[in-house]
């Protein structure tokens, strides 16, 4: 059987897939180009939530499923009390955005999606990709799968694993205020461990909440199930509630170099490609920033990998990767003078990668130890 040609494919209908896929297809630009975008799954499930920081109303407010203007940051021994403004911090449900996208790209005659599971992507004058099925060209792919070398652990940098399990509860009565979410709660740790709450409160009945952990270990599915009834009973007081929806969920926070996985006719994406902010484990709007650049360096006829990478963040990053890594007992004393000694608003425009060095130095200044000290020599 022939194969069948494209000169955009996209390998993966997640995050980055459908936001390149739709801002490919709603480009004048692109409208003679042939686009695939190839998943083994439908992409029907709500299988996690995003959530971001941005000034006023965005490209993706359509599908917003809640926003909030005041946050808290929680520990033993402090209350910080955020108010956003001008940021307003935003949730999606990842069942909206698959389905918001979806709905707007069979819309567009040039654009086909692709019910297979991709085995291997090889390039030669053109780019074929190999399916369960069959096998298709493009003149250029984007591909999300995760480079093969960053399973080896030896040659993966340092990494944090970001991994939580969170519960969408129901109450009987009136137990939280919708109007002010808790972005990290410190109170109830596991072992020392950098690991904490975090409650997206919905209604006043219906609340997201979550365990995390930033560490570079992983634990069972009975120990976040245990810390979660200790946190929703010792920590909300809530002795009835009901569980409505589960969600699981595992981020590399991590200094691999993705960028050298790029070729010419081949661009890694999303995860694969490094779009996920290594410090925080936040990816949405990075998302939106580097489908942008790739947009750009089409249009003018650049290699599409272009400046996707900057220089001084990964350098910060790396930083405080290694002081987690070595110190992993550190963090909520690394958050609490984080959060205590900055203004939220200097907080996303450093997280967002948009400060002057005289910024970062503030930062930095906050967060200066020893273990800092020691992790920059490591880094340098």
């Amino acid at each position: 059987m022939a194969s069948q040609s494209f000169d955009y494919i996209i390998v993966g209908n997640g995050l980055a897939g459908l936001q390149l896929g739709l801002r490919l297809a709603s480009d004048s630009y692109f409208a003679f180009k042939k686009i695939a975008l190839i998943d083994k799954s439908a992409k029907t499930v709500n299988d996690k939530t995003w959530c971001f920081w941005e000034k006023g109303d965005g490209k993706w407010q359509e599908i917003v499923h809640k926003t909030w203007e005041h946050g808290l940051f929680l520990s033993e021994e402090k209350k910080i009390e955020l108010d956003l403004a001008p940021y307003n911090y935003k949730m999606i449900r990842s069942s909206d955005f698959y389905s918001y996208c979806k709905a707007k790209l069979n819309a567009y005659p040039n654009v086909s999606f692709i019910e297979e599971e991709v085995t291997d992507v090889q390039e030669n004058e053109e780019v074929e990709v190999l399916t369960t099925q069959q096998n298709y060209k493009a003149k250029h792919v984007f591909d999300s799968r995760l480079p093969k070398a960053f399973s080896v652990k030896e040659k993966s940098g340092i990494s944090i694993q970001q991994h939580f399990k969170g519960w969408l509860i129901e109450t009987k009565d009136l137990q939280f205020d919708p109007e002010q979410f808790v972005m990290m709660d410190f109170s109830l740790r596991h072992k020392e461990s950098t690991s904490f709450g975090y409650i997206l409160p919905l209604t006043e009945k219906r609340a997201l909440v979550e365990y995390t952990f930033f560490t570079p270990f992983m634990v069972d599915d009975k120990t976040y199930d245990a810390l979660l009834e200790e946190y929703i009973k010792t920590r909300l007081n809530l002795q009835q509630y009901t569980i409505t929806e589960t969600e699981k969920g595992n981020i590399p926070m991590t200094s691999f170099p993705f960028y050298k996985y790029h070729s010419q006719k081949i661009t890694k994406i999303g995860t694969a490609g490094g779009w996920v902010k290594p410090a925080t484990g936040y990816s949405f709007k990075f998302t939106e920033k580097k489908v942008e650049q790739i947009i750009y360096n089409l249009k003018n006829n650049r290699n599409p990998s272009t400046q996707l990478q900057q220089k001084k963040y990964p350098f910060y990053d790396k930083i405080y990767l290694s002081v987690l890594a070595n110190h992993n007992h550190k963090g909520k004393w690394i958050y609490e003078n984080f959060y205590e000694k900055n203004e939220i608003q200097d907080i996303f425009k450093y997280l967002d990668e948009e400060t002057s060095l005289t910024e970062d130095f503030k930062i930095m200044k906050s967060l200066f130890s020893f273990e800092f000290i020691q992790a920059f020599f490591r880094t340098l």
